[in-house]
């Protein structure tokens, strides 16, 4: 997921650019087909907090990017989603929403190694955030591993027409007896730092005054731009190397309860915006 920013140390960050996404990830694509105001999108951001200087530029970003495209409202400028921009967000939405998105896809662990040449060093970029939001980490001098069966295929379809022939290599690979795993998921994931990923988005969302001061269609893109974050920081590993009481499964409880909370009110604060 190249558009996908990498999650930050605290995911709780929120840089306008994963607000951005959230929006138009949960109101915009596949729901709405018109060309957004910017009036509309500075308006939705300023009430978390996210000065309009801040939202032009984010929104201007994404437009050189490929994400989203410009159009003439009048006096006014709109943004839309590009196909790209849909595609991005579509693959999002499957994990987002999805019934179990804390469990490894399948069994056995997926290994990736690459090489990029210097020059192509954008393309890289977007290799690796794709690889990260998949679950990969390294493991060790540009081995990258996964746990599950990642399809590769999808994670890196906006990727691979860019990419030289034969620049990635993939593997897929099971436990050795005598070489357990415990030790290769401690090298390459930091445990505790995804634990504490966790909890953070617990503490937040489990207050009742989380985001009552907000529009609702504020809230609940401040809700999907915090899950985002907790995605990209937990890569799904199983559940033996996690340690007891893992908050995984309190996490999404909580995230469903909020989002079911927030969503006719959202919907229908969203349509007086756009009216």
């Amino acid at each position: 997921m190249s558009a996908i920013p990498a999650a930050d140390a605290s995911i709780l960050t929120r840089k306008p650019r994963q607000l951005l996404l959230a929006f138009f990830g949960e109101f915009v694509c596949d729901r709405y087909f018109d060309p957004l105001r910017a009036s509309v999108l500075i308006g939705v951001l300023e009430s978390a907090g996210v000065a309009a200087s801040a939202v032009r530029t984010n929104l201007d970003r994404m437009v050189d990017s490929g994400v989203l495209e410009r159009r003439r409202l009048g006096r006014e400028i709109g943004f839309e989603l590009t196909a790209h921009g849909s595609e991005v967000l579509r693959e999002a939405s499957g994990r987002v929403k999805g019934p179990a998105p804390f469990e490894p896809q399948g069994e056995g662990w997926t290994l990736v190694t690459f090489s990029v040449p210097e020059q192509l060093r954008d393309l890289r970029h977007r290799l690796r955030a794709a690889l990260t939001w998949s679950g990969f980490a390294v493991l060790r001098d540009g081995l990258w591993i996964a746990p599950g069966a990642v399809d590769l295929a999808a994670a890196l379809g906006a990727i691979i027409p860019d990419l030289p022939p034969g620049s990635v290599n993939a593997f897929s690979a099971t436990e050795l007896d005598g070489f357990p795993m415990a030790e290769a998921v401690r090298v390459a994931w930091d445990v505790e730092g995804i634990r504490a990923a966790h909890e953070e988005f617990i503490a937040h969302w489990e207050r009742e005054d989380a985001a009552s001061h907000l529009p609702p269609v504020t809230a609940r893109t401040l809700l999907v731009a915090d899950w985002l974050a907790l995605l990209r920081a937990d890569p799904r590993l199983p559940r033996q190397y996690m340690g007891d009481d893992w908050p995984a499964d309190r996490s999404f409880e909580l995230f469903t309860n909020r989002q079911r909370a927030f969503a006719f009110p959202a919907v229908r604060d969203f349509a007086g915006l756009v009216t």
